[in-house]
């Protein structure tokens, strides 16, 4: 399957939603009917509302929860409905769900886009309006999603930083509509921080923004920003960023001060600047000729979001390593080599993404390799080259988390 960072999909525009709405409507008014008629997104945010004349003021809310249902449901509402009504009472306590017939997904090739919902008249009526509506013709934009590999990508970066730090913050990334999609709590973690850092999070997300803006708002003589529906006036949310577009959120709750948390967050969202579209799923073949070739120079042979395949090639001993989110698991080509595993890092060093260096090793376990061993390092586990044959060559196959 695919491991792409980030991927594309399709997204209702403002113009779209518009089409939509005035299928819909042009169809209610044919029939007389007194309804609201509303359009909202994937995530089933509201794009545009409308209510017909002689409409009841309480349809308003009613067609908004039934393009939402059918929205962040990816089916009609009628289907919970029709649970409910079958003895099902537990899809009433469906978060974010309005168990009423009239809520009808927007979809372009097989992909949810958003939804809409109509309510004034009955539940058949209601629903047909929606029909005509989600049968218009409708504009859509090619964006920019964050997958899952990116969002842990994320998390793990800024989580390794905490690690070395000796803090146990709780980490979440969420999609561009704040909805959670990745979360690093570790054992030492505070409960409240799993909640507070979602919101922040959110608040970066859905704003595009830095959470911190809205603390220093709050703090700096507009108290009225702690009235933002969706948003929380606290530092260590940062959006998460993808080729000038924002993706989601990462937002970091539970280190030693807030500014720690703003730190670490922005180091997890840097991360993104290592996203790439491309997955693999397919069957990769390297010639004897070409693997020979590598190992003259050394380099990785195949990279992924899932795995790393590396013609490993040492001449000399180098720093203590220490990876967030790779096992390594080595087989020896060729040489010998003097390698200290476990242990801590003296003085370690933020290098890189999810990567930590080091001089030494201190109460580490000596190994010594020889062609044909193989050796494991899990993710999180220091290790160090401290002699090596010249050439000293290996596979490394490196397993992300």
């Amino acid at each position: 399957m695919p491991t792409a960072t980030v991927f594309k999909k399709k997204m209702l525009t403002p113009a779209g939603a518009e089409s939509v709405l005035a299928a819909a409507e042009a169809f209610a008014l044919e029939k007389g009917y007194r309804v609201v008629i509303a359009v909202v997104d994937d995530a089933g945010i509201a794009m545009n509302v409308k209510r017909l004349p002689g409409t009841q003021a309480a349809s308003t809310q009613v067609g908004i929860d039934k393009a939402r249902t059918a929205a962040i449901f990816v089916r009609p509402s009628r289907v919970l409905e029709e649970q409910v009504t079958a003895g099902r009472f537990g899809a009433l306590a469906l978060a974010g769900a309005a168990a009423l017939t009239g809520g009808i997904p927007l979809v372009v090739d097989g992909q949810v886009v958003g939804a809409i919902g109509t309510s004034g008249e009955t539940p058949d009526e209601d629903e047909a309006v929606s029909i005509v509506g989600s049968e218009a013709e409708f504009e859509t934009e090619e964006v920019y999603a964050l997958g899952f590999a990116g969002a842990r990508l994320c998390a793990q970066t800024a989580a390794a930083v905490a690690k070395a730090r000796g803090v146990a913050p709780v980490i979440s990334v969420v999609d561009r509509g704040g909805e959670l999609i990745y979360q690093w709590r570790p054992d030492e973690a505070q409960v409240a921080s799993v909640k507070v850092a979602q919101d922040k999070a959110r608040t970066a997300a859905i704003f595009r923004r830095p959470s911190k803006d809205f603390e220093d708002q709050a703090g700096g003589g507009r108290p009225s920003a702690l009235a933002l529906a969706g948003g929380v006036p606290l530092q260590g949310g940062i959006p998460i960023e993808f080729d000038g577009q924002v993706v989601g959120g990462i937002g970091v709750s539970g280190a030693s001060s807030a500014p720690e948390d703003s730190e670490l967050a922005m180091i997890g969202a840097k991360a993104a600047e290592s996203f790439s579209l491309e997955g693999h799923a397919q069957a990769t073949y390297i010639p004897a000729a070409d693997v020979t070739a590598k190992f003259e120079v050394g380099g990785f042979m195949v990279t992924t979001g899932a795995y790393i395949v590396d013609a490993g090639r040492r001449t000399a001993a180098g720093q203590a390593e220490w990876h967030a989110r790779d096992t390594d698991i080595m087989y020896i080509q060729e040489g010998t080599a003097t390698m200290v595993t476990d242990g801590t890092i003296n003085d370690p060093q933020h290098t890189a993404d999810g990567e930590l260096r080091g001089e030494s090793i201190e109460n580490g376990v000596t190994h010594e390799l020889k062609k044909g061993d193989i050796i494991i390092i899990p993710d999180g586990v220091p290790h160090h080259f401290i002699e090596v044959s010249d050439p000293f060559l290996y596979y490394v196959v490196k397993v992300l988390d």
